[in-house]
């Protein structure tokens, strides 16, 4: 059985750092590329950043350049997110996924496994 478990949400203040785990069991995923979504209260799942299986390749929403960085240790079977300078509207449920091979990087229907999500919480 596959399954994908998200670790190291919380609170946290405005402009302060969390980082993220996705680590992934029942199968190795070290020659998928994985991504970040994120849901917030009455809003759809959004992408937030994706990564190659190899690591050479990276895409991030806008809204999210140059804070967030996601990265991998196929070793350890875990992707990462490290999520700097945070604001108020990083506040969702952040879930890592699994993305079809060949397919775009940032709609929803693109990724088949998911995770249960961990909840992180920006405070002003």
């Amino acid at each position: 059985q596959v399954q994908l478990v998200e670790s190291g949400g919380g609170l946290v203040q405005v402009g302060g750092s969390l980082r993220l785990s996705c680590a992934a069991s029942g199968r190795t995923f070290r020659s998928d590329g994985m991504g970040w979504f994120r849901q917030a209260p009455g809003k759809e799942r959004e992408f937030v950043a994706g990564l190659s299986w190899n690591s050479g390749s990276t895409y991030y929403a806008d809204s999210v350049k140059g804070r967030l960085t996601i990265s991998r240790d196929n070793a350890k079977n875990t992707v990462y997110l490290q999520m700097n300078n945070l604001k108020s509207e990083d506040t969702a449920v952040y879930y890592c996924a699994r993305h079809v091979g060949g397919t775009a990087w940032f709609p929803v229907s693109s990724y088949d496994y998911w995770g249960q999500g961990t909840q992180v919480t920006v405070s002003s």
